[in-house]
């Protein structure tokens, strides 16, 4: 795609005979949030390393801003903001202190927008990071990956250990640097953040690339979640054959069933039994993502 900011080409990384990340190919767009979603292991960090040439491929390339990562890393990097899913800092130093070393790393005269970011996270500068809890670590390295006002910004894993009403703060940095120009990669597990904030979304299961599409394309495929609970549970299999109708679990008397039509067949279904709950709910991204990974068996 030629108006790509960023472009992994066939990408593959094997670690000896392990398995790292197989042929992926997709594209991230000028200005939009892109979700790259997988649960653990399925090989998100080991992508984000080769976007940023941490690591090299064993086979394909990534170019970003028009250049091959490999041989324009440095610039590459200067372009670059990046939240490390394993972030380290320097016990000793404080948030002011990493800002103004970070600064003279990038040839810049001052803290840019730290300041201000530090104060709209309600993040102390001048406390050692040793006397910091998870969530205030966690917010140094959000605001030392956006205090440069960076183009691209790399983000895995960002809201790990931030309560909701931070959360919420970062979701709020991260519209404007998007309204600024800036183009977002969001790496994450959890999947309900990712739907509030991308535009479009990967998955990735055991390495390999199972689908890019827009997150409005992937909630028309979701279906709706029905639970309900029977007096005397109906026997198994009761709701198969009916159109449109998929028996997802059963516990405790609750049976759980995926609609993705018309409701009557199942209403008539169910009037043949004791129902003493019924209740559903429109499925989320999350749903649909389950549903994909238990297709797979990947349903952890």
């Amino acid at each position: 795609m030629t108006d790509a900011l960023v472009s992994v080409e066939r990408l593959t990384k094997r670690y000896g005979t392990a398995r790292g990340v197989v042929d992926l190919s997709f594209d991230v767009r000028p200005g939009e949030v892109f979700g790259f979603l997988g649960p653990n292991g399925a090989g998100k960090t080991t992508t984000i390393r080769l976007l940023l040439d941490l690591i090299r491929p064993t086979t394909g390339r990534v170019v970003a801003f028009g250049r091959d990562v490999r041989r324009s890393s440095r610039e590459v990097r200067a372009r670059t903001g990046y939240l490390s899913g394993d972030l380290r800092l320097y016990e000793r130093l404080t948030p002011r202190e990493h800002l103004r070393y970070l600064a003279s790393l990038r040839g810049l005269p001052h803290l840019g927008d730290g300041e201000a970011i530090a104060e709209r996270l309600e993040l102390e500068l001048d406390r050692p990071v040793r006397a910091l809890s998870k969530g205030n670590r966690q917010k140094v390295g959000i605001l030392l990956a956006l205090f440069h006002r960076p183009e691209l910004l790399v983000l895995d894993e960002p809201t790990s250990g931030l309560d909701p009403l931070m959360q919420q703060a970062f979701y709020a940095l991260l519209r404007e640097r998007v309204a600024a120009g800036g183009t977002i990669f969001l790496s994450s597990h959890v999947l309900a953040e990712v739907q509030h904030v991308a535009d479009r979304v990967a998955a990735i299961r055991e390495g390999r690339l199972e689908l890019v599409d827009t997150v409005e394309a992937l909630r028309s495929r979701a279906f709706t979640r029905v639970a309900a609970t029977f007096r005397a549970a109906p026997p198994e299999h009761a709701f198969d054959g009916l159109p449109g109708i998929r028996e997802l679990e059963r516990r405790n008397g609750t049976v759980l069933l995926a609609l993705s039509g018309p409701a009557d067949p199942l209403v008539k279904a169910l009037a043949t039994y004791e129902v003493l709950t019924l209740d559903s709910h429109e499925a989320d991204l999350e749903d649909v993502f389950l549903d994909l990974y238990r297709e797979g068996g990947d349903a952890d």
